[in-house]
């Protein structure tokens, strides 16, 4: 999807009543949502295809979006593992920017205090610290994926 595609995509919804639309087209998800100031707020990544939209009044109905999963790791290789969580609902970011350097990766070293990921909440972007030493294990979310509370996001081999 081209820049073009996209500003016509923000002009329909300022246009309109849709309060969010969401396309998935060749491994990239562009959500554009509707606030009371005509905003736009882009989010790229994902890989399915389809399209969703919320619009509140529109006639015929859209199937419901992907439910959001969390994967499940086996408790018996888990028992040791310590899992860093969200503080915040957000969107998590495994660097600080475009072109900088990713926080964490599996295999890394982490002691008390190093940042691991950002999470940004209302346009604020928030450093997330770790709590415990250890070794990354498994890193659970995607990046540039939306997280709830409490959402596990890393874990970590104490040993």
């Amino acid at each position: 999807m081209d820049i073009k595609q996209i500003q016509e995509l923000v002009k329909l919804i300022n246009k309109t009543n849709i309060g969010e639309i969401t396309i998935e087209e060749e491994g990239v998800k562009i959500t554009v949502k509707q606030k009371k100031d005509p905003v736009q707020h882009i989010i790229a990544g994902g890989q399915s295809g389809q399209i969703y939209s919320n619009a509140p009044q529109q006639q015929t109905p859209l199937p419901p979006p992907p439910p959001v999963v969390t994967p499940i790791a086996e408790t018996s290789k888990t028992d040791n593992l310590i899992t860093i969580k969200s503080p915040m609902i957000g969107t998590f970011y495994r660097q600080s920017g475009p072109g900088k350097p990713i926080f964490i990766n599996v295999g890394d070293e982490v002691t008390s205090g190093k940042v691991v990921c950002i999470i940004e909440a209302m346009k604020l972007f928030n450093e997330i610290e770790s709590e415990v030493k250890g070794k990354i294990v498994k890193i659970l979310v995607e990046d540039a994926s939306p997280v709830e509370y409490d959402q596990p996001l890393f874990l970590v081999d104490p040993s």
